[in-house]
């Protein structure tokens, strides 16, 4: 679990293919920069771009993971050389930030619009409509492993927009200071949201059959 609270910027250094046929994933290099590694081992798992990763190596000054096909199939920011926002597991007794995170990213976001309003940024995204259930005013998302509030949402026949904004801090720490109209985004909806729709769901369902 995570807190999208993104504890540095790290860089993505090499990506080596783990296979020679179009169904191997890779293994990327990452050098940490401020993360602390010092309390990370084999195993332990890091949000990378929002999508949580296993060490499966320490290197000087960073770490190794190996990305399955189907993860890079479903995420964007993983396939090549580049910045990513980056944090370790929750600890149990540490504080949480952000919301609960999985870093299971569930699906990609395009970015509409992201310009200065006033001191800060506003961040415009279209969502598919498998995710625009889960949006709401004042509601949590993550979004490249940054944990936002959302602003405004607006309904569309084939999903929804959502505003956010952003304070200079955030755009200043993480790597969501690149954005540009077009670009493709991680997105993890609310959890809270998930079970909410999951229960009302079944309970619709059930007052159908009775």
């Amino acid at each position: 679990m995570f807190t999208g609270i993104v504890a540095a910027v790290g860089n993505i250094e090499t990506v080596t293919p783990l296979g020679a046929d179009a169904a191997s994933g890779v293994r990327l290099t990452i050098r940490a920069n401020a993360l602390d590694l010092s309390d990370v081992a084999l195993g332990d798992s890091i949000a990378i771009q929002g999508a949580c990763m296993t060490v499966v190596e320490k290197t000087e000054g960073g770490f190794a993971v190996d990305v399955s096909r189907e993860s890079l199939s479903l995420t964007v920011g993983l396939d090549a050389p580049g910045e990513v926002n980056l944090e370790k597991a929750l600890r149990v007794g540490d504080y949480l930030g952000g919301h609960i995170v999985s870093g299971h990213v569930d699906g990609l976001g395009t970015v509409v619009r992201f310009e200065p309003v006033g001191e800060s940024h506003e961040l415009v995204l279209r969502l598919p409509a498998n995710l625009a259930i889960y949006l709401a005013y004042k509601g949590s998302v993550t979004v490249n492993g940054v944990s936002l509030t959302v602003n405004r949402v607006h309904d569309l026949p084939a999903g929804c927009e959502i505003a956010i904004n952003l304070i200079p801090h955030t755009v200043a720490v993480t790597t969501l200071r690149h954005l540009k109209a077009g670009a493709k985004v991680n997105i993890e909806i609310d959890t809270i949201a998930r079970y909410v729709e999951r229960m009302v769901g079944v309970r619709n369902q059930i007052a159908v059959t009775d």
